[in-house]
Parts: structure tokens; C-alpha cells; sequence
């Protein structure tokens, strides 16, 4: 089929330069954003009440942007400074460059793993006397928490934010020739906010296992996916798509 409309279930880029905008310009196509959900903070007192004494942990692990954001919102609401000796053990590149919204880069010890936490396992085990803290929204990922407690370290998590379902009232008439997931918690807003929806000829596009096992559990038809070899990133899946 010819593909005219996207609707990514993502904040719009900051860059006019992402691949999206650039699949704009070559297939002259147009790709809407809506995030299909979004974050919410937890209060100081709804975190307290977890019982969390931050100045017991000497390594904080951030998986996310969010995490990032949320751990250093919590502590300045809180009033607990952080010590300058904070060590930070970054997910990926992105979060640890995120990180520098926060702290001077140079002068604190941060370590970064490439997308997995494995590749820092003799980081982690070098220090497995001190206490180690993720703060997390209402869930953390499996493969995370299978893989801290291999390293045999003392850590703990602290809920510091959650990830809810948007309303999306606003698309109830609008359609696209691709719906574009991340998550299997887009999916889930999606069926939230209109239970009755029928896929028919509209495209489904899944980025990750988890999230085509969310679409698949609803009945959806998965016609574009990524990472793959091929295409590991969606605009590169979704350009294999139009080319055919």
C-alpha cells in the first residue's frame, strides 16, 4: 500500500535532522507525534513513605532520562544534597550525557554501559561493599534486574516517578497508514483509550520484543519491526517498508 500518514507514539525531535524528519523530505510523507504516555512524579511524601534514607547509598544506577530527572528533582524537594563522591553508573551514552544537566562531568565518576550493564560488571564488583540505588518508575525491566543481581552487590530501588496512560481523546477521528509503538505500555493506551479499535488496513510498528508481544496479546498484526539487522532503528524499518 502507499504510505501518505505515521502518527509516532513519541515526543516530536528536537533535531530537524532526525531520520524522521528526513523521511519527510524523501518520500514526501507526513508523520504526526503523539506521546501515548507520559510521566508523572511521585511527591516527596509519597516517597518517604518508601522508607528510602538516600544518604545510605554511595552508587546510583540510571537507566533512563527519566530516572535522571526525577532522582534529582526527588532530592533537591527533599533537601538531601547529594555528596559530591556520588558514583553513577549510566545505562548508555545518552543518559550519562543527560547526566551533565545535573553535575560538572569532569569532576565526578561516572561510567557508562553500551545500552546493558554488562559491560561494567567489573566496575560493579570492584565496589560490592557499598550500596548501589535505581530509582525507577512502577516497573523495572527483568533483564535489569536479572543482571544487578548477578553481580552479587547490595542494591535497592526507590519508585521515584510513574508512566501513564495519555489521553488521546483528540485522535478519536484522525487516521494514519502506520501507528508507530515503542512500549508495550503505547499499546497499552491505545486499546485504553479506544477499546474498540480495528486494525483493518492500518500498519502496525513495533520497536522490541516486549512491545510485539504486547501487539501480538492483542490481536494486532505486525507489519513493520525493528531493531532488526537490517534496520536497526524504526525510521530505517519504516524506509524498508515505502521502498518495498
Amino acid at each position: 500500500m502507499s504510505i501518505k500518514t505515521v502518527l509516532i507514539s513519541q515526543p516530536e525531535p528536537t533535531s530537524e535532522n532526525s531520520p524522521y524528519s528526513k523521511l519527510v523530505r524523501k518520500y514526501k510523507i507526513k508523520i504526526d507525534y503523539k506521546p501515548f504516555i507520559h510521566v508523572e512524579g511521585l511527591s516527596a511524601k509519597e516517597v518517604r513513605a518508601q522508607k528510602v534514607d538516600f544518604s545510605k547509598f554511595q552508587n546510583i544506577i540510571l537507566t533512563s532520562r527519566n530516572a535522571v530527572d526525577h532522582f534529582f528533582r526527588i532530592t533537591e524537594e527533599m533537601r538531601f544534597k547529594v555528596p559530591d563522591q556520588t558514583k553513577y553508573f549510566c545505562q548508555s551514552e545518552a543518559v550519562a550525557y543527560y547526566l551533565q544537566k545535573y553535575v560538572v562531568y569532569r569532576k565526578r565518576k561516572i561510567y557508562v554501559g553500551n545500552n546493558n550493564f554488562k559491560d561494567l560488571e567489573p566496575i560493579f564488583i570492584k565496589f560490592n561493599k557499598e550500596k548501589f540505588l535505581v530509582p525507577t518508575s512502577g516497573s523495572l525491566n527483568p533483564d535489569i534486574i536479572k543482571k544487578l543481581d548477578s553481580f552479587e552487590i547490595s542494591w535497592g530501588r526507590a519508585q521515584l516517578f510513574n508512566t501513564v496512560v495519555s489521553d488521546l481523546s483528540d485522535l478519536r477521528d484522525v487516521y494514519y497508514d502506520i501507528l508507530v509503538f515503542f512500549s508495550p505500555l503505547g499499546i497499552e493506551s491505545l486499546f485504553e483509550n479506544f477499546p474498540d479499535f480495528k486494525q483493518n488496513k492500518t500498519l502496525i510498528a513495533v520497536y522490541g520484543n516486549t512491545t510485539e508481544e504486547a501487539a501480538k496479546a492483542k490481536n494486532l498484526r505486525i507489519d513493520i519491526k525493528a531493531p532488526t539487522e537490517v534496520s536497526p532503528s524504526m525510521a530505517m524499518a519504516i524506509e524498508k517498508y515505502i521502498k518495498g
